[in-house]
């Protein structure tokens, strides 16, 4: 799987740079998280939620390599009548709520998993959807992609030293690990706990990118790729 990932990456790195388009570093911090969602047989009958949508490239990545969707669309990403980039944040933990929520109503088997960037948990609406969940005690696992940058800028401090305390305020029980590793992230995953968070690297796999604010959406020159 190691050897998978790091095709991943090189796969992300390519398509978006040949069409031009940014967010490969927020897509990068997230693939091991969204590698272990989706191909180990463990999770296949879980819903899984891509709630930080600027890390679309590595789940579209994943998908053209399983065969889910057509590989065309990955390659001409954002061209007419293929794959689109992402919407406006906030709104896939409450969405990720709501199919929980019915699961459970219709009493129907599967969990949901809905993975969320640190920087949008300062929506307001994250947390609202948190105290539905928590009120409902819904079969939800957040897994947030605590790479400690926003957009352009860092995570504000009181908000990254305190998410998990946050959670806790709100009755969740709280895991942390290492988001880059397979193994690691399988075994918490597995537990279906309330909260995970998975501490990661913005641009992971790219030492010139990683960590570095400029490339949330910026494309590397030639000589850097």
């Amino acid at each position: 799987m190691i050897k998978k990932i790091e095709s991943l990456r090189k796969e992300v790195m390519r398509v978006a740079c040949k069409n031009k388009k940014g967010h490969i570093a927020p897509s990068l911090s997230c693939l091991e998280i969204l590698a272990v969602l989706l191909y180990d047989p463990e999770f296949s009958k879980d819903t899984i939620i891509l709630s930080k949508g600027h890390g679309c490239y590595g789940l579209y990545a994943i998908l053209a390599d399983l065969g889910e969707i057509n590989k065309y669309n990955w390659e001409e990403f954002q061209l007419p009548g293929c794959l689109k980039g992402f919407g406006s944040l906030g709104h896939g933990l409450p969405v990720a709520a709501g199919i929980a929520f019915s699961r459970k109503l219709n009493k129907k088997q599967g969990h949901v998993f809905c993975i969320v960037g640190d920087g949008e948990m300062q929506e307001g609406s994250m947390w609202e959807a948190v105290n539905f969940i928590q009120h409902h005690k819904l079969p939800i696992t957040i897994v947030v992609d605590n790479n400690g940058l926003q957009a352009m800028d860092f995570v504000s401090n009181v908000l990254s030293q305190n998410l998990d305390a946050r959670f806790k305020a709100f009755g969740l029980s709280v895991d942390e690990c290492y988001g880059h590793s397979y193994r690691i992230l399988l075994n918490f995953l597995k537990e279906r706990n309330d909260v995970l968070i998975a501490n990661t690297i913005k641009g992971k796999g790219y030492s010139f990118m990683e960590n570095v604010p400029k490339f949330h959406y910026r494309l590397p020159d030639d000589n850097q790729r």
